[in-house]
């Protein structure tokens, strides 16, 4: 062995043992961040960029429900076979409304039984019948409104007393606002609403073949109403 090799080996094996006793935090490759940034989905980012609703204006005044334009759909569970539904046309109807203070506002509205349609007329005539409604002597249901109160952008809650038959019971509406101002044609000032509701049907002296036939029943309910033309 030469000289040269004699001096290198030392050397050699000095920076080996240097290098294995370096600390493990010295050698270790830094670890990568194990908490990721926070992510948001594209429905997420529409969401939070979204404009908030824009109120809907509606000028105070005594309103007609326009019957044309007006709608109220019962739906029940049949057997839990089907989901039949009936329909309460020829409604008639006033709306009172203040812009100003909507808790002042006040909604009577007349269901008659002769513009009830289930679509079958067989069933018409059962539904009519002292089984069901008793449309010989009782021929219309009513509402009168007792309070309404703002439930949000464009949203109300009314309560009132549902009269069907000879009972009387509390019922609470969703109400969605769905427009408000000069209607385009009849160029008159116009208000639309949308609204929900469920209700058991024995209450109101209508229960025949519950709970089969289901007892909770779904409403819902679209309007337009009109007023008068204002003063020139």
């Amino acid at each position: 062995m030469t000289v040269t090799r004699k001096l290198l080996l030392p050397l050699a094996l000095t920076l080996a043992i240097t290098a294995c006793s370096k600390p493990a935090e010295e050698t270790a490759a830094p670890a990568a961040d194990a908490t990721p940034a926070a992510a948001t989905t594209p429905a997420a980012d529409a969401a939070a960029a979204a404009p908030a609703a824009e109120a809907i204006q509606i000028a105070s005044g005594t309103y007609t429900l326009d019957p044309s334009h007006t709608d109220v759909l019962a739906q029940w569970s049949h057997f839990g076979f089907s989901h039949p539904t009936a329909h309460f046309g020829n409604v008639e109807g006033t709306l009172v409304y203040d812009a100003a203070d909507v808790t002042k506002s006040t909604l009577e509205v007349k269901l008659p039984l002769s513009g009830l349609n289930s679509f079958t007329a067989k069933f018409d005539e059962h539904l009519r019948s002292a089984d069901f409604f008793d449309a010989a002597k009782f021929p219309a249901a009513t509402f009168k409104s007792t309070k309404v109160e703002a439930a949000g952008t464009n949203k109300l809650t009314v309560t009132g007393d549902l009269t069907i038959k000879d009972t009387t019971k509390p019922v609470t509406l969703d109400v969605t606002v769905n427009a408000g101002g000069e209607h385009p044609m009849a160029k008159v000032p116009a208000a639309g609403f949308d609204a929900t509701t469920t209700l058991k049907r024995s209450d109101f002296g209508v229960g025949a073949y519950a709970p089969n036939v289901s007892d909770e029943v779904n409403i819902r309910i679209t309007t337009e109403a009109t007023g008068e033309k204002p003063a020139a």
